[in-house]
């Protein structure tokens, strides 16, 4: 992160030495920041320690030997859940080295479907990775669900509440690669191959956010859903019933997808796909501010200072395009637009004068970066955000290697 941008000649020798020492003191801040954290997962697996001791009827022989030594493995534990949450693989990685789980890929598998004290975004990042190791885990986990006798709705809402499916398309490819390959060794002969379980799920997917997002307004058909799925089955229909029954299910109750708690926010700014200092336009007042950007989960994030905790405004990037475009007044500009929607406000929300969230007032944003190189790559990092739903791209993958079979 930096304090100024690079190459700036607008600042004095003295504002640039304030600066400086700007920098030194924000990044002491951040050791100190770091250090809290530590003391405080370390209280709360105290706090934790206390409640099971309180829980836990006495033993018969040497109580206070065993409590004890039970008491330093639920320390050890609780710690191994906070580091997991802000880190999956050094979480996995200091529980085993302090032998409160074992190197056996079946015991973690378990461990993260118990999901205790975990953090379901961390599951589904962990699950998600292409190291040969998590893809193993990857498998255990899917193989800790009960699938039998279940119809694919029914297998989807157990699986998709274990964990908070990623955003990167290559690991949900590798996620739901698992759940049909699992589902169809548990329930044999409902479909001729495990491609026509892949796609049909992610159909039932994309079924449940089109009918139960406010957002969407021409609700999908039952038609529809049978047209998009003709020919999957090794060249053949599903039968109408099993489809019918699929779609009613969904219509009728939407999945439930798993919420982490307070501490999601702070994951998200601490892992963003890119940040910096850039100049914004106003909507209304057609000034130029500088801002902090933090670019993560689809969404612009804009703050006063780097070390607010709240952003000052939050502009989500779904249906959005980014453009280059010049300015008079200022350089290396980029603009954020809705190309279907001219004329309309962007759907996004800022802080006023007064605190209060309101509605933002853009019909687009303006904003200048320091040089031609950062516009560049902020555009390039906004457009690998708001790139089309990946599941799209994936079903479309899998049908054309169906078809090319036949």
């Amino acid at each position: 992160m930096d304090f100024c941008p690079a190459g700036s000649t607008d600042l004095s020798e003295a504002e640039e030495a304030e600066i400086e020492t700007i920098r030194q003191h924000r990044q002491e801040l951040l050791e100190d920041i770091k250090k809290l954290k530590e003391e405080i997962a370390e209280v709360f697996a105290e706090i934790e320690c206390f409640r099971n001791a309180e829980e836990r009827p006495e033993a018969d022989n040497n109580p206070g030997e065993q409590t004890s030594k039970l008491s330093q493995r639920d320390k050890l534990l609780s710690l191994g859940r906070k580091k997991f949450n802000m880190d999956p693989a050094k979480g996995i990685q200091y529980l085993i080295e302090h032998q409160v789980l074992s190197s056996d890929l079946q015991e973690i598998a378990k461990f993260l479907h118990k999901g205790e004290g975990l953090n379901k975004t961390a599951i589904g990042d962990y699950l998600g990775g292409r190291d040969p190791t998590n893809i193993q885990i990857l498998q255990a986990f899917v193989a800790c669900h009960q699938f039998a006798n279940l119809n694919l709705v029914q297998a989807l809402r157990q699986f998709l509440w274990s964990f908070r499916l990623p955003g990167e398309a290559q690991k949900i490819d590798r996620m739901m690669e698992a759940f049909a390959n699992w589902y169809c060794k548990c329930n044999p002969g409902v479909f001729q191959s495990t491609d026509t379980c892949y796609i049909l799920s992610f159909s039932i997917i994309m079924l449940n956010t089109s009918l139960h997002n406010p957002n969407v307004k021409d609700k999908p058909l039952f038609e529809t859903f049978v047209s998009i799925n003709r020919g999957i089955d090794n060249g053949g229909d599903l039968p109408e019933e099993l489809l019918k029954n699929l779609f009613e299910s969904i219509k009728n109750e939407p999945f439930s997808i798993p919420e982490d708690d307070g501490n999601d926010l702070t994951h998200t700014f601490f892992n963003p796909n890119r940040e910096g200092w850039l100049l914004k336009l106003g909507g209304r007042v057609k000034t130029w501010k500088r801002r902090w950007f933090i670019l993560t989960d689809n969404c612009l994030y804009y703050f006063e200072y780097t070390t607010d905790k709240e952003p000052l405004g939050i502009i989500p990037l779904e249906n959005l395009s980014v453009r280059k475009v010049d300015d008079p007044k200022k350089p290396n500009c980029f603009e954020l637009f809705n190309p279907n929607c001219k004329g309309q406000k962007i759907k996004a929300c800022k802080t006023d004068g007064d605190g209060k969230v309101v509605e933002g007032k853009h019909q687009s944003y303006k904003i200048s970066a320091a040089t031609p190189a950062e516009r560049d790559e902020w555009i390039e990092a906004i457009r690998t955000s708001i790139t089309q739903n990946p599941f799209y791209d994936l079903v479309s993958a899998r049908k054309k290697k169906i078809a090319s079979k036949n």
